[in-house]
């Protein structure tokens, strides 16, 4: 487990290293990589029900090729 002491050292490292103007750029970049992260998430789910929907009604309709050639 992480004590507050680490926490407190490991800030000092990331405002020294980085300066405290660019934290939230950094911040913010990450955050808005994640919101996209999620959507694409969830439109793919979407796109993989559209398309398991689709099968599905498929298999429910009769094969109406083989009226076709007959």
């Amino acid at each position: 487990m992480v004590s507050m002491q680490n926490l407190i050292v490991i800030l000092i490292i990331v405002v020294l290293l980085f300066g405290a103007k660019k934290i939230p750029e950094l911040a913010k970049g990450l955050g808005i990589g994640i919101k996209n992260f999620k959507n694409a998430i969830k439109e793919d789910e979407a796109e993989v029900k559209t398309i398991e929907g689709d099968k599905e009604k498929e298999a429910k309709t009769p094969n109406n090729e083989s009226a076709k050639t007959a």
